[in-house]
C-alpha cells in the first residue's frame, strides 16, 4: 500500500481560501455562541481547498494509486467520514483511508514508543512538528503493509532543513520521507513538489 500523509492548511487550502469558512458560515446563518465547531453543518464548517493543488494532487493519486491518511489538525474537527465527504466536495477523487491519531505524550512514553525530555531533543520551537512527526511514525508501525509513502506538510518535519537562518543542517529526529510546502499561497503546487512526492511513491 502506498500512502500520502496529507496536510490541508498550506498544502491544498491555501492562503487565499482561509476565511472563507467565516463567509460560508454567515450566509448560512452565522455560528451563535454556544455552538461548537463540529455542531455547524460539514460544508460550512471548513475553508474550501485551492482547486488547482487539488488537481496537483488528484494527478498525483492516479499515477501512484496512493491512499490518503489525514495528518492536518482537520481531524479534530470532523471524523473520518465526514472528511471524506468533504473531501469528495472539493473534488479529490479519493476518500482519505484514515487519520492520525492524536499525541499522547504520557501514553506513548508509558508504551515506550517515545523517549523522556532526557533521551529525546524536545524542542519548544519545533514542537508542533515533533509531535506530528511521532503521529505519522505510529501510524506506520502500525501498518506494516504501507511499502511507500511520504508526508506532505506546510509544518517542517524533515531531518534535512534546507531553508533557515543558521544555513542547512540535518537534524537528528524527523521524516526521511517528506515534502515540505512552506510557501502556503502555492502550497502543493509550488514548482517541483508533485515531482518530489512522486519520487517517494513510485
Amino acid at each position: 500500500m502506498k500512502v500520502i500523509f496529507l496536510d490541508n492548511d498550506g498544502v491544498i487550502c491555501l492562503a487565499n481560501n482561509w476565511g472563507s469558512r467565516h463567509k460560508k458560515q454567515k450566509e448560512w446563518g452565522g455560528m451563535k455562541l454556544s455552538m461548537r465547531g463540529r455542531e455547524i453543518p460539514l460544508e460550512y464548517r471548513f475553508d474550501d481547498f485551492d482547486k488547482k493543488a487539488v488537481k496537483v494532487l488528484n494527478e498525483i493519486i492516479e499515477e501512484t494509486g496512493a491512499e490518503i491518511v489525514v495528518s492536518s489538525d482537520w481531524r479534530f474537527h470532523a471524523n473520518l467520514e465526514e472528511l471524506g465527504d468533504y473531501y469528495e466536495s472539493q473534488g479529490i477523487i479519493k476518500r482519505p483511508i484514515d487519520i492520525t491519531e492524536k499525541f499522547h505524550f504520557t501514553n506513548w512514553l508509558e508504551e515506550d514508543f517515545i523517549k523522556d525530555h532526557g533521551e529525546f531533543p524536545w524542542s519548544r520551537q519545533d514542537d508542533l512538528e515533533q509531535q506530528r512527526h511521532f503521529e505519522i511514525k505510529r501510524w506506520l508501525r502500525d501498518h506494516p503493509e504501507v511499502t511507500h509513502w511520504v508526508a506532505v506538510d506546510d509544518l517542517h518535519m524533515g531531518t534535512k532543513v534546507e531553508a533557515s537562518s543558521y544555513g542547512p543542517f540535518d537534524r537528528d529526529w524527523g521524516l526521511e520521507n517528506f515534502v515540505w510546502t512552506p510557501r502556503d499561497w502555492e502550497g502543493i503546487k509550488q514548482s517541483g513538489k508533485k515531482e518530489k512526492i512522486l519520487k517517494f511513491l513510485i
